[in-house]
């Protein structure tokens, strides 16, 4: 049986720190996929507002308006993830600009429909 003692403990989560191991970007799985952040689907509709308009006050929300490629379908879940989404990609796709108080997820298959393509940042 191995013995781990706390030295090796430190040096290996040293290791995952500048390796980027646990604590780095949400990479993709295999080469051409990536990452994208969307609403949980069960979040509530007052979450959901309330992550469109934290998002939107940092990046540019206009395909989520009246007239935008990804306004309809008009579920507040869609306009919610193009924002969470948005917001994810424009601050370095790190896990924490994914959470949105627990209602966010980062999806490895792009959520992109229709004419709605959400962002992606390799």
């Amino acid at each position: 049986m191995t013995t781990v003692t706390p030295s090796h403990f430190h040096t290996v989560l040293f290791f995952l720190f500048i390796s980027g191991g646990i604590f780095g970007n949400a990479k993709a799985q295999a080469p051409g996929q990536g990452a994208w952040c969307v609403a949980k689907p069960s979040t509530s509709d007052e979450e959901l507002q309330n992550n469109i308009n934290y998002a939107c006050t940092y990046v540019d929300c206009k395909m989520i308006r009246p007239g935008g490629v990804c306004f309809e379908p008009q579920k507040l879940e869609n306009r919610a993830s193009v924002a969470m989404n948005l917001y994810y990609q424009a601050n370095g796709r790190n896990y924490w600009n994914c959470d949105f108080k627990g209602s966010g997820i980062i999806a490895v298959t792009d959520p992109s429909y229709g004419n709605c393509k959400y962002s992606f940042k390799k």
